[in-house]
Order: structure tokens, then sequence, then C-alpha cells
């Protein structure tokens, strides 16, 4: 039997707050009609946006909390206040089952941290990794971490590895993802012990569904040659706001330069629908969603400024996870992993068998 998706959003992250939340939950259903929502948040807020999209009141409870996460708040004192907030409810709904997936837009740290705390990581896993999708030249490429872990040893790396690659066969139904780990330069006497240990370690793992391929460097993220990238936060995260950057900095320099004079207005009256693609491929909205992965439940992280086109991304991204079953992918993948690591251990143990 398919699965409906429902999907606990916590209505009062982001920058917006609930207006771009029930907009974006309104675009996806109209995409998606077996979606249902668990809204958390002001009541009076949520039902004034409701008004506005009504075919979503047959699919939507509200859960009324006055409560919510800011964005200057320590991940601490979210925790200390989780039960009455937006955001620890959305992630409490998952934990007790009440929802398939959590989704917010608000404080990443305090959102991570209520997850961890109330979802537990799964067996096998030291640490949850935030992965999304990034834009390349080719298609769509999963890279983790992007900002969970600041500092990761090779077994969190070699983690990672396996948890994306689950993520990468889910989204693009690949039996094998190209994998390569974030490095300095591509040659195997490059980069730092821990992830020369992982490259070591992921080499020898040739029996979990994923090709291993060595490093790559950050001028080579957009070129669409690996599936999924892997790194510490520190290094995803850098990569992440670097990429998007230089996102903005493309189409500004752009629309500068074709309003500069009559001439380069004619250019780009030319020169139109080629940029319109240009800023769907570059626009953070068509690529928002990323996903806690490790967790046992999942955990969708919307960007805080993302539109209601942003939104309705994340809960598509949320939704394909629920179906793709990605927790147990992961699971199998990281059992196998265990099964083999453990082997050698195991022979030496009973010589005769």
């Amino acid at each position: 039997m398919a699965v409906s998706p429902r999907i606990a959003i916590d209505a009062m992250g982001g920058d917006i707050g609930p207006a771009a939340l029930v907009a974006g939950m309104a675009r996806a259903r109209r995409q998606d009609k077996s979606l249902r929502f668990d809204l958390f948040g002001d009541e009076a807020l949520i039902a004034a946006e409701l008004e506005k999209h009504r075919p979503l009141l047959d699919v939507v409870t509200v859960h009324h909390t006055p409560d919510q996460i800011k964005a200057s708040e320590k991940p601490s004192q979210a925790i200390r206040r989780a039960k009455t907030t937006s955001m620890g409810m959305a992630i409490n709904a998952v934990k007790d089952g009440q929802a398939h997936a959590a989704l917010s837009g608000g404080n990443t740290g305090a959102l991570m941290a209520i997850a961890k705390l109330a979802l537990r990581t799964m067996p096998g896993i030291d640490r949850p990794a935030l992965a999304a999708l990034l834009p390349t030249l080719e298609r769509d490429v999963v890279m983790l971490d992007l900002g969970a872990n600041t500092e990761c040893d090779a077994q969190n790396l070699v983690q990672f590895a396996v948890m994306g690659s689950a993520y990468s066969r889910s989204v693009f139904g690949l039996d094998r993802p190209r994998v390569k780990l974030l490095n300095i330069g591509t040659e195997e006497l490059k980069g730092t012990d821990e992830l020369k240990e992982a490259a070591a370690m992921l080499r020898e793992a040739s029996y979990l569904p994923m090709l291993f391929d060595g490093f790559t460097e950050g001028d080579k993220l957009a070129r669409g040659d690996v599936d999924v990238v892997v790194c510490d936060g520190f290094s995803g995260n850098i990569a992440l706001k670097t990429a998007e950057g230089t996102a903005r900095f493309i189409t500004d320099l752009l629309r500068r330069a074709f309003t500069s004079s009559l001439r380069s207005k004619a250019g780009f009256a030319l020169s139109k629908p080629a940029l319109n693609l240009l800023k769907v491929h570059l626009d953070p909205n068509n690529h928002n969603g990323a996903v806690f992965l490790g967790l046992n439940g999942l955990v969708v992280k919307s960007h805080g400024s993302a539109n209601y086109k942003g939104v309705a991304n994340a809960i598509g991204v949320a939704a394909s996870m629920v179906r793709n079953d990605i927790t147990r992918k992961i699971a199998e993948d990281l059992d196998d992993f265990r099964a083999h690591a453990f082997a050698p251990e195991a022979a030496l143990e009973n010589p005769g068998e």
C-alpha cells in the first residue's frame, strides 16, 4: 500500500512565518494530493493564512502553541523549552508516530539539538549529518555534512558516506552512487589523516552499494561527475555558502551588465529565455530542503528565507524520504558495513570455522 506522508511543520520557524509555510503547503498539496499536515504554532496566525488556502482545511490539523524558538536562541536553551515550542512539538510528533517527518525553517542548531535528543541516533551512527542537494552542470549532487558537525574523525566520514549513498539511491534511483571525499587535492597523499584514513576504509568497503572514487576539490563540485560529496560540517558549510554567494554574484553581475546601456538592454531582451533558465537553475528555492540523516526519524531543514516555492520543495523532499524509507535503507547499509568490519576479528576468534 502506498504511503500517504504526514508532515509535521513548525509554522513559526523561518523569516516569513506562517504565510510562506502555508502557501508552500498549498503548492505541495496541489502537486501531491496524498499529503497530510500537522501544523504547530500560533493558532490565530495559522488560521488567518489557512483562510487564503481553504482546500488545505481538510488535510491540516492545527496544534496551538504561542512558544517558538528564536533565531538567536542557543541550542541548550532551546532543549529546555522543546516540549512547549512549535519546533519541539513538531519533532515530538515524529517521535510519537503521529507524523512521518518534521519540517522547520527555524534555528538550525536548535533543530539539530532537539531532534537528536528526541529521536536519538541510529545504531552505528555516532553523529547525524545535514545533507542537501546541490545543483551542477549534470544533475543535483548529494553533499554532507553541511554544518551539523564541525570536527569529524574517519569513522564519522565513513558513516556520512553510507548515509549519503542511501540518500542518493533514494532520490535518483542509482544502484551504486559515485562517492568522493572533499579534499584539497585529488592525490592520495594529500589531506588530513582523517580524510586519508576514511578513504582507505571506503576503498575496502567495495561490498557496499556505492562506488568510492577518491577525492574531489572545491572547484570541481559544479561539474556533476560525482553523486555524493562527503566532508566535515566545517568544510561543507563553507563550500555551501561559497556556492550560494557565487550564484548570487553571477546573477547580480549579469543584471548590472544588462542594464548598463541601451545596447545591453537590447541584448538582455534577446537573451532573456536563456537567462530565465539560468535563474531557475541557481534559485536556492528550487533546491531547498536539507535532511538530518542518521536519526531514528526524519527531520528536514528549510531555508529560513525560503518563499512558498522553496517550502513546497522542502515538503517534497520530506515526502520523498518517507516514501523511499530512507531510514531503513541507511540501517541496512550500516548493518552490512558493521558485519564486514568485524568479520576479520570473528575469523581470528574462530579459526576452525
